[in-house]
């Protein structure tokens, strides 16, 4: 039999709801999020972890599905930017996203999203965003953000909204 036959069994929460499934070892967490469990929220782009369309929080840490074996994702939490929302109120860096037009198509919008998030996650925790200073206390500046989100490409070239949204989220 050929490669195709191993599975395995994994179990992980995606935005809150428990999952157990027998997947092929070689599938990504992107392919079983979309293809298995019908969540399209996460965007199959490149499929080569260049544009961040697939941007996903793993256990609050911000990841490309399409390079993560959904195999490793065991006992793990996912959460992609349709599970931000809580009690029927989006989840602030939803709103700032809807409230500065940082979208166009929207295709790379829920991956854009969960980085934000994750971006802002990490600025809070004080992880620096690049090989400067990081010594220094960083500030939230328009560069800082663009720093933070550069994996993440938008094909229709909202950068300037995307930034402001974030802006306002970290505001929030």
């Amino acid at each position: 039999m050929g490669l195709s036959g191993f599975r395995a069994e994994v179990g992980f929460r995606v935005d809150g709801e428990p999952h157990t499934l027998a997947v092929d070892t070689r599938s990504t967490v992107l392919d079983v999020l979309r293809d298995t469990l019908g969540n399209t929220s996460p965007k199959k782009g490149c499929d080569r972890g260049q544009c961040g369309a697939c941007t996903v929080l793993l256990d609050g840490r911000r990841v490309l599905s399409c390079l993560v074996l959904a195999v490793t994702a065991g006992g793990k939490d996912i959460l992609t930017a349709k599970g931000l929302a809580a009690n029927g109120r989006l989840h602030p860096v939803q709103q700032a996203f809807l409230d500065n037009d940082a979208l166009q198509c929207g295709y790379c919008t829920p991956g854009q999203v969960c980085s934000a998030v994750g971006a802002l996650d990490e600025f809070a925790d004080g992880k620096p965003s690049h090989a400067g200073d990081v010594t220094a206390e960083p500030e939230l500046t328009r560069a800082e953000i663009a720093e933070r989100i550069s994996g993440n490409l938008c094909r229709c070239g909202a950068y300037t909204a995307i930034i402001s949204a974030i802006e306002q989220a970290a505001d929030a």
